[in-house]
This record gives structure tokens, sequence and C-alpha cells, in this order.
């Protein structure tokens, strides 16, 4: 952890600092205002966290398209939690925008342990543990679920296809282009999702997973929960999972052929537009992208 801030990495970007945070607490949750707070360091894109003493988190979105996250957490996170295996994040409050800083932000409880970019985990097990995670979520009634906007997470892949495209032209020799480009056209040659539409968590990265005492305890950051094709949860193979452990993680989920494929599809759309994007400015994203889709490609061409 750190109180220092982050590089920006997107235009219109709003910087927040732990004086910000002070003084918000002042102004709106004068209870909790003097609790030590503290710059949480991860991989983040969208929003900065703060430790608000033992038991409490805030947490600022740095950018205006992140802002609707929150409510939508607020709303659905207590209606999922009891019916999930694993600790998810528990609304607390909501704040309001002050002292120069434009968005509503969020209180939540403090869920202990290290992100899998950072903790000693057995895979095998964390792979069964997710997969239970994962299965529980698929189950929830989705009545009242948000509208997912084109594009967004469980999404046929073909409302991908432009934005992936423009990224791979982005990345020249820095990753196989040819061979990521084949395997993108294998994932939209998959079969589509003919099914119902089931809960999808979207954004199944080693940072949104929480681990305490070397086994899986949480999953937090549910921004892109929407309701869509359940292969969008499979990007976790990639990005957490290897060998024995990705193995694992597709029988647990029972995932045929089409599904596998169009999963990998959702882990390379994920890792391709994070690379260009987030490359002067995020460099744990860009080394996680680079390793997920150097794994996705060795699979590719296997086939």
């Amino acid at each position: 952890m750190q109180n220092v801030a982050k590089p920006k990495m997107h235009d219109n970007e709003v910087e927040t600092s732990v004086g910000l945070v002070r003084r918000l607490l002042q102004s709106q949750f004068p209870q909790w205002a003097e609790l030590p707070i503290q710059l949480v360091e991860s991989f983040g894109t969208d929003h900065d966290i703060y430790r608000l003493g033992e038991s409490l988190a805030a947490r600022l979105p740095r950018i205006e398209w992140a802002t609707a996250q929150a409510e939508k957490e607020t709303v659905w996170l207590p209606k999922l939690a009891p019916h999930l295996p694993l600790a998810i994040p528990a609304p607390v409050a909501m704040g309001q925008a002050g002292f120069g800083y434009p968005f509503n932000w969020s209180i939540s409880r403090w869920l202990p342990g290290a992100d899998l970019n950072h903790a000693d985990i057995d895979l095998v097990q964390a792979a069964d543990d997710l997969a239970q995670f994962v299965t529980a979520l698929r189950g929830v009634d989705v009545t009242g679920a948000p509208t997912r906007a084109p594009g967004g997470r469980g999404s046929p892949l073909d409302e991908l296809d432009d934005v992936v495209r423009q990224s791979l032209s982005e990345l020249d020799d820095r990753i196989g282009v040819a061979a990521a480009t084949e395997s993108w056209q294998q994932s939209l040659a998959a079969s589509p999702w003919h099914h119902d539409e089931v809960w999808v968590h979207g954004d199944l990265l080693p940072g949104n997973l929480l681990a305490v005492d070397g086994r899986l305890s949480a999953v937090i950051d549910f921004g892109g929960l929407n309701v869509g094709d359940p292969a969008c949860d499979l990007l976790a193979a990639w990005n957490v999972f290897e060998g024995a452990s990705r193995n694992r993680y597709r029988h647990e989920l029972g995932v045929d052929d089409d599904s596998w494929l169009r999963g990998r599809g959702w882990a390379l759309a994920q890792a391709v537009m994070a690379m260009p994007y987030y490359w002067d400015t995020n460099e744990g994203m860009v080394q996680q992208a680079s390793r997920a889709i150097e794994g996705i490609l060795a699979e590719a061409t296997e086939r």
C-alpha cells in the first residue's frame, strides 16, 4: 500500500488523495472522519480504493464512465451475496460529490486478504472454488437485472469485433498479431449462446480475487455485472489459471467446445484492448494481459 497518486490512465481523469477522502468524510460521514486512511495499491483502472481503519473501504471513481458502478453494486450485491459461496463487497454508504471532486462515491466493508497477483495459493483448489462461485452466480434469478450495453460483458463476440481488430492493429510487433487474429477468428466462428442469459461477473482477473490463508476467499469489483453469455466468466481460465488448474476450471464448469472458444475470445478481447491503452500508464495490467495472450496463443496453435 502507498499514499501517492497513480499516473493518469484516461483523458479527463480525476485525481484523488488521502486529503480529499478526509475532507469528504468530515463533511458527509463524520463518524469515520478520524479513521486512518490509506490508498490501496492495485492494477485497477477506473477507481481509487482507500482503506478506512480496519473494517471499511472508500471507492472513488477516477473517470466519469465508472460512476454508475457504485449504484449498481449497492442495489444488487446485497441480493446476490446470500447465494454465493465466497465473500463479496458489502455496501455501507453512498457519498456525494464535493470539494472539487465531481462524482458520487461509495463506502463498503473491507474484505481481508491479498489479491491473486500477490497471494500464494493452490491454483487447482482455487479453480474448484471459483467454479463453485460462478455456478452459484449463474443460478441466481435475473429478474430486473441491469440492461447490458452493446459490447458489454457477456455480449455476443461479434459486438466486439471492430474494437478488437483496431486494438490488434495498434499492437504492432508487441504480440503475435497474426496468431491473435486467427485465435479471434476461431472464437467468432464458435456457435453463439442459445440459452437464457445468466448473471456474469465479467472481470474475473487476479486483482479481483482475494485469498486468505492460501484459499480463495472473496470476489470484488462487480462493475461489469450484468446478464449475458456465461462464457464471459471463462476469461479467468487464461488470466488466473494454467495447465492443470485451467483444465480443472473447465471441467468443474462443464464447458463445451463452443463455450470454451467464446470464453477464450473474451479473454483475448480483454487483453488486446488493455495492452495498447495502458501500455505507458499501467505496467501491471500490461504484464497481466501479456501473460493471458501468451496462454491463449499457445492453446490456439494446438488446434
